[in-house]
């Protein structure tokens, strides 16, 4: 199992490390003619833990990648206007912030080159994964493509219009959270950045409210974040705290009219999406368990 292999063989810290620098490594290939796209991982240098993890799960998948150092929370709080930071439906902290700012640096990579897979350092992976993203490469009239799954209902098209190693693509008309875990072509990376320079929001925010953007959902998933492994029935190799997500504080709970306004109409805005596809389904993604790297709880 991947998972054995994880623990049988793992990398010296110092070395591991050094290994995720920002240099771009060879893509890796699965039958010596067609390459796998890039591969991006968000991880903040303090968070040597993570990448350790990252690495050694990338090495027994197969998948060379680039790590992409993350915004941290005091360069956030210096960047942009506080109108910017204010526009979303309540205000934004220093982390959160901090999240959106490194996913764009992500996107911004993506517009001037080819599809890639986009990872925070908290991605569990499928033992799927390569071949996920051999086949999508070459998918057509795409945008972006949600790997993952939280728990949360998802409305998605009730059949699939293609399938990529065995899992079904389906159409995604409102997605609810997660940007661990996604794989990103050119075309939608223009979409994000032109929608997050309007207005800032949380990173998965700004992914959901695009509706420009052509969305899509693997199932079963291909990745799972560790803070939600447990739920699904899977022991996260490490344990794992929020850093450059989702964080609230005392300043995120302050009320305002304005937020609430923008807040209603996000929830409105949602509530049409259902309306205009009405044969689409709101439901859980399944998840199987024999995909990813660990074991029973």
């Amino acid at each position: 199992m991947v998972e054995d292999a994880l623990r049988s063989k793992p990398l010296p810290r110092e070395s591991r490390y050094v290994a995720c620098s920002l240099l771009a490594l060879p893509r890796p290939k699965l039958d010596g003619s067609v390459e796998v796209m890039a591969c991006f991982v968000i991880n903040l240098a303090e968070e040597v833990d993570r990448m350790n993890f990252m690495a050694a799960q990338m090495d027994v998948l197969g998948l060379d990648f680039t790590r992409i150092e993350a915004v941290t929370r005091e360069t956030a709080l210096q960047a942009g206007s506080e109108a910017y930071w204010q526009g979303w439906e309540r205000p934004m902290n220093g982390g959160e912030r901090a999240c959106l700012l490194s996913h764009m640096s992500v996107w911004r990579k993506v517009a001037g080159c080819r599809p890639a897979l986009v990872l925070e350092d908290d991605a569990l992976l499928s033992s799927h994964i390569a071949e996920i993203m051999k086949g999508a490469e070459d998918l057509e009239g795409i945008d972006h493509l949600t790997l993952e799954v939280r728990g949360q209902r998802k409305l998605v098209a009730p059949d699939a219009e293609v399938t990529v190693a065995g899992h079904k693509v389906l159409r995604l008309y409102q997605e609810r959270s997660g940007a661990a875990a996604y794989l990103l072509w050119p075309s939608g990376a223009k979409k994000l950045l032109q929608n997050a320079s309007r207005r800032a929001g949380l990173a998965d925010a700004v992914i959901s409210r695009s509706y420009g953007l052509a969305s899509y959902q693997l199932e079963p998933v291909g990745a799972v974040q560790l803070d939600r492994a447990r739920a699904y029935g899977i022991t996260p190799l490490i344990e794992t705290r929020s850093t450059i997500g989702v964080v609230r504080n005392a300043d995120g709970e302050r009320k305002g009219l304005g937020f609430r306004l923008r807040r209603a109409r996000a929830q409105v805005r949602m509530g049409l999406r259902h309306c205009r596809y009405p044969g689409a389904k709101r439901r859980q993604i399944s998840l199987v368990r024999e995909n990813f790297m660990a074991g029973e709880d």
